[in-house]
C-alpha cells in the first residue's frame, strides 16, 4: 500500500506519475513466512504452514541491500506471523542498521515483555498489532479463540516497554464496522494510531468474503466516518469509497505494480499483497537481476503501468474518483479487471456479481499449493489461549 496520508500540492499530476510506475516501490510488502499459530478466516495468504523453501537469512539480507540501493521508502513486513521466524530480530536489526524503515504486522501472540523492550530499543521501526473487533466476541470469531486477549496483552507490553506510538490495525468487516468508535477508543487508550484496511476476497477470504464484507449501507457509513477522521490511517485502502464525494486521504489509485508490490516467503514477487495468484506473478528475487530486475523489467509490471481501460465503468461519472476500484477484489470475485468493483458504491458491482451468477471463486494461488503444484489442505485453526490480562 502507499505510505499513509500522501498529500500532493498538485494531486492530478502526481497521481498520473505514480500510475506510470516509479523506479522503486514506495512501499514494499514482504511476507517473511507462511507459518502462523493462528488461522484467521480472512487471511489474505491462507497462512498456517511454513514453506520449506523460505528465503534464508542471507538471502533476506540481500533483499534489504537492494532496498537500500533502490531507496525504497519503507518495507512492510508480515506473514503469516513474522515473529515465528527464529531469525526475525536478526533481519529487522539488519534493516534498521541500514536505515531501511520497517513496519511489521503481528498478531501479538509472541510479543512478550522482553521482546517488546527489544523492539522499543530499535529506531526506524513501526509495529502494527492486528485486532478485528473491539471485543473478544467479535474479534475471536475471525481470528480465533484467545486472539483478542493476546493482542491486548501485546499492546500492554509495548506500552510498558515505552515503545511509543504503535498502530492498532483493523480489517473492516460487517461485524466490526459498528465498533469503529470503540476501536478508536482502544487505540487512544494506548496513545496509538488506529489503522483500517479493506477486506479483500483473497486467500481464505475468498470463502468468507460474502459473509464478512460490509453492506452497502455500512460502506456509506464508513466513508463518512473516515472523512470526519483524517487522523485514522488507511493505507489508501478505501479509494473505491471516494466516488461518494470528496476523495479520502491518499493517492486514490490502485498501486499494484506501480508503487507497491509483494515479496512472498520463497521470493516470488506479486503485483500487490492481495493478488497472490500466478496470473499476477512478476518473477522471483532469486532470478538473475534480483528484486530490482523484477521491479524494472517484469512484463506484468510494465503492462500495469500502461494506461488502463475504464471498460464497463467508462460511462460512470465517478470513474476519475475511484479508478474502477480494487483489482484484487474484482479478480477474486470473478469479475473482469476492467469491470466495476464488487463493492461499487453506486451498486454497479452488485449488478455485475448477480449477472455473473456464481459465488467468489477459489483460485489456487501460491499459498495454497506446494512448490510442485500439489494442492494443500486448508490448515486447521490453532486456538491461542492467553492468560488473563492484569
Amino acid at each position: 500500500m502507499p505510505p499513509e496520508h500522501v498529500r500532493a500540492v498538485s494531486p492530478v499530476p502526481l497521481k498520473d506519475r505514480f500510475s506510470q510506475g516509479l523506479d522503486a516501490p514506495i512501499c514494499l510488502t514482504w511476507e517473511l513466512t507462511y507459518a502462523c499459530n493462528l488461522a484467521c478466516v480472512h487471511c489474505l495468504s491462507s497462512s498456517g504452514r511454513r514453506d520449506p523453501d523460505e528465503l534464508s537469512l542471507d538471502e533476506a539480507r540481500g533483499i534489504v541491500d537492494h532496498m537500500v540501493d533502490m531507496k525504497v521508502f519503507y518495507v512492510n513486513i508480515g506473514g503469516g506471523e513474522p515473529m515465528v521466524r527464529s531469525d526475525f530480530f536478526d533481519l529487522v536489526s539488519y534493516a534498521v542498521e541500514r536505515r531501511v524503515g520497517v513496519k511489521f504486522s503481528t498478531n501479538g501472540t509472541r510479543m512478550t515483555p522482553a521482546r517488546a523492550r527489544r523492539l522499543a530499543a530499535l529506531d526506524y521501526l513501526d509495529v502494527q498489532i492486528s485486532i478485528d473487533g473491539a471485543t473478544a466476541a467479535t474479534n475471536d470469531l475471525v481470528r480465533g479463540e484467545g486472539s483478542y486477549e493476546a493482542a491486548r496483552r501485546a499492546m500492554d507490553n509495548l506500552a510498558s516497554a515505552g515503545f511509543g506510538q504503535f498502530k492498532v490495525s483493523v480489517v473492516v468487516t460487517r461485524q466490526n464496522v459498528e465498533e469503529l468508535d470503540a476501536l478508536a477508543a482502544i487505540a487512544d487508550e494506548y496513545g496509538a494510531q488506529l489503522r483500517l484496511t479493506r477486506l479483500r476476497p483473497s486467500g481464505r477470504a475468498v470463502d468468507s468474503w460474502e459473509a464478512l464484507h460490509p453492506t452497502a449501507v455500512q460502506q456509506r457509513m464508513l466513508y463518512h466516518w473516515l472523512a470526519e477522521r483524517p487522523g485514522v490511517l488507511t493505507g489508501d485502502s478505501f479509494f473505491h469509497l471516494s466516488a461518494l464525494g470528496e476523495p479520502l486521504e491518499g493517492l486514490n489509485l490502485c498501486g499494484a505494480g506501480r508503487v507497491v508490490c509483494l515479496i512472498d516467503p520463497v521470493g516470488d514477487v506479486y503485483a500487490c499483497p492481495f493478488v497472490i495468484d500466478r496470473q499476477f506473478l512478476a518473477g522471483n528475487v532469486r532470478d538473475p537481476g534480483g528484486f530490482p530486475g523484477v521491479w524494472r523489467e517484469s512484463s506484468l509490471f510494465r503492462s500495469l503501468r500502461q494506461p488502463q481501460s475504464a471498460g464497463a465503468c467508462a460511462s460512470c461519472g465517478s470513474f476519475d474518483a475511484c479508478g474502477g476500484g480494487c483489482m484484487a477484489a474484482k479478480f477474486f470475485t470473478g469479475l473482469p479487471l476492467d469491470g466495476p468493483d464488487p463493492e461499487c458504491v453506486h451498486g454497479h458491482g452488485e449488478a455485475a456479481l448477480a449477472a455473473r451468477g456464481t459465488s467468489p471463486r477459489a483460485s489456487i494461488g501460491h499459498s495454497k499449493v506446494a512448490r510442485d503444484g500439489t494442492p494443500l489442505p486448508v490448515p486447521t485453526p490453532v486456538r491461542f489461549r492467553s492468560p488473563a490480562r492484569t
